[in-house]
């Protein structure tokens, strides 16, 4: 039985150097055993900063040398696909920031081969180990609303800067090592922009809460100058007919996340930014859940890297399984596809027919 989670992150960007690299240090069932990522500036900086030792510019030569339980992924994401295949490969578990893939065959391809390798693929994203989403994920599936029947899911927040390729990093309240750069304002880098970038969130947290598997999408986009897109529109058509809204924009303050899903007999009404809930029976009034404790957060942003460690030893379960990823990817990259062909209509089954 291991005493302690040998975990390894691959990509020491502003994300990796602001959460997972300082909460597995802090975690005492953890040791981070090494640092890799493919630009050596950034990699001398974020182990100076943190006082990692070993370091490597190539994931190949991290597995073939390094003992490990499991690895963190937190590179551009175009890259997650071949990395978390390569890890995967190697019998570690995974956490894979989001989104988890760029394209729908590659996800399915991960959670095959994670299910075939016994090993768990964790997909980043913290909404889904709240207490809002558990509550709502566990109502929905017990089957007391009946099926749902209409979903609205929309994601307004500001970052146009950081679609414009410009990260602020000299501002006071800045990064602990480094920003991102302009990585999200790089289409070969990014895949897409506010879709990929905070989308992703959004609609893995639709996923996670109802189990809907998108049919068919229809999508506008615009880009208002920029390389990619800045605001989303999208209608979804579910398996088993319901359907959703889904959409926002990077260029919004405040920022908003609302989750609002009909069903037959009530619904359910999320707003992860204000930390609220409601449940309505048809007939009923609604009923406010309980506020978040003080010790409650309403963005558990160290939850995934926490829950990675729990599962290497053995004491945990998946808080954000690969599904979920692989259900917000066919709806993206089906949203992207329509997007560019003007808002036609995009059957999910067509985006494996197209890979093969």
């Amino acid at each position: 039985m291991r005493t302690k989670a040998r975990i390894a992150v691959i990509g020491a960007g502003w994300w990796s150097t602001q959460t997972h690299i300082p909460q597995l240090l802090a975690n005492v069932d953890a040791e981070l055993v090494a640092l890799c990522d493919a630009a050596p500036e950034r990699l001398h900086a974020a182990a100076t900063a943190y006082g990692i030792q070993q370091t490597y510019t190539d994931h190949h030569a991290l597995l073939a040398h390094e003992q490990l339980d499991a690895v963190v992924i937190a590179t551009s994401h175009a890259t997650h696909y071949a990395i978390a295949r390569d890890c995967l490969l190697a019998n570690l578990h995974v956490l894979v920031e989001k989104p988890m893939t760029l394209y729908a065959a590659d996800a399915r391809m991960l959670v095959e081969l994670a299910h075939q390798r016994r090993r768990e693929l964790i997909v980043g994203y913290p909404w889904n180990y709240t207490r809002y989403a558990l509550h709502a994920r566990e109502l929905l599936r017990s089957g007391t609303l009946g099926a749902a029947q209409f979903v609205s899911c929309v994601f307004n927040s500001y970052n146009l800067d950081l679609l414009r390729g410009q990260d602020r990093s000299d501002h006071p309240a800045g990064y602990p090592v480094h920003g991102p750069g302009a990585v999200y304002s790089q289409l070969q880098l990014s895949g897409g922009g506010h879709g990929h970038l905070q989308l992703t969130h959004s609609v893995g947290l639709m996923s996670f809460t109802t189990g809907l598997r998108p049919r068919r999408v229809l999508a506008l986009m615009q880009n208002h100058g920029l390389a990619v897109d800045l605001v989303d529109a999208i209608t979804v058509e579910f398996e088993g007919g319901a359907l959703g809204i889904v959409g926002g924009t990077s260029n919004a303050r405040p920022s908003t996340l609302d989750l609002q899903i009909g069903c037959v007999a009530g619904g359910v009404n999320l707003d992860m930014i204000a930390a609220t809930m409601q449940i309505r029976g048809i007939d009923g009034p609604y009923e406010q859940v309980s506020p978040l404790a003080a010790h409650e957060s309403a963005y558990p942003s160290t939850a995934p890297v926490d829950n990675l460690v729990d599962i290497v030893l053995g004491r945990g379960t998946n808080g954000s399984p690969a599904e979920c990823g692989w259900r917000t990817v066919e709806l993206l990259e089906a949203a992207y596809r329509s997007a560019r062909a003007g808002g036609q209509a995009v059957l999910i089954e067509d985006l494996y027919n197209a890979a093969e």
